[in-house]
């Protein structure tokens, strides 16, 4: 914090903003800002594995292979994600935790399950107790990447699965003809000439991961919307030495200015791919481009 702002009684107008601002938790609040871009840099290309994945598992000839990449898409898809969110974080919690107790305390004794509670030995907790912030803030973030990958996973294969489809039969069976093998033709014809059919749907979906961020408060992880809920309501003499009314709506005006920033460049940046992947296909943004060349 700036120098000048030791006693606040003392000075007004945008000094006193200027100070305001740079508090300890509007730091926090800038923090939470790159940790929800860090989110979305990295579930964007894990949520497209686990699609990638599911949709070739569910156009595969072997069916045992078909049949978990079909119920993968049906299940996640169709079950709320505030439900799953809830589900599957703490599942994932107590399995961790479940084998780390049978590995590291094979004495206990006491029943795992006592009700309600899931009670297992200190030497196996996720994270210890004994460990520093971070590592807690870490994990909860890494469990939150995961489960944002799985969901949104499940919605960019069934994307990727209708975009490989619609790929012409007939690109496939010139393939086919020059004695290309199956794993070739999917590598070299189908895998290149699909992202055109599935940009759009994919487009749809980084939108809704975008306005899905404000989720990462049911796991643990205190995102921008909760810190902008926290300054903003109304503030004390007694607790805070920058005193204020309710300001939550320009804290959340301040999130819709933000949103909808990231939401413009996103949609320029998805023109600009939808254009250069189109260029040279027989679609019609491909016919477009000719007619314009």
């Amino acid at each position: 914090m700036f120098s000048y702002c030791t006693d606040p009684d003392q000075i007004a107008g945008l000094t006193w903003l200027s100070c305001y601002l740079t508090t300890g938790k509007h730091m926090n609040l800038y923090w939470s800002v790159v940790t929800v871009m860090i989110l979305l840099v990295i579930t964007a290309p894990l949520s497209l594995l686990f699609g990638f994945g599911g949709a070739s598992a569910a156009r595969s000839r072997i069916a045992p292979l078909r049949w978990i990449g079909k119920s993968y898409i049906a299940i996640v898809r169709g079950i709320p994600d505030i439900a799953f969110f809830l589900f599957f974080v703490i599942a994932l919690d107590q399995g961790i935790e479940y084998l780390r107790h049978k590995v590291m305390c094979p004495d206990w004794d006491q029943p795992i399950r006592q009700g309600n509670d899931f009670i297992v030995c200190q030497a196996a907790k996720m994270p210890l107790g004994s460990s520093p912030q971070w590592v807690h803030e870490t994990y909860g973030f890494s469990i939150a990447v995961l489960t944002f990958a799985i969901v949104f996973g499940a919605f960019a294969a069934n994307v990727l699965f209708g975009a490989m489809r619609a790929v012409p039969r007939a690109q496939l069976e010139t393939a086919e003809a020059y004695g290309m093998s199956p794993r070739q033709i999917f590598r070299r014809v189908l895998v290149p000439q699909m992202w055109v059919y599935a940009l759009p749907g994919l487009g749809n979906l980084w939108m809704v991961l975008v306005k899905a961020t404000p989720l990462l408060f049911l796991l643990g992880v205190e995102d921008i919307v909760y810190w902008a809920r926290e300054l903003g309501g109304t503030k004390t003499p007694r607790f805070t030495d920058y005193p204020h009314g309710d300001w939550r709506i320009w804290y959340f005006l301040a999130l819709l200015l933000f949103y909808l920033a990231l939401t413009a460049i996103s949609e320029r940046l998805l023109a600009r791919a939808m254009q250069r992947l189109t260029k040279g296909q027989a679609t019609t943004g491909g016919e477009a481009q000719r007619r314009l060349a």
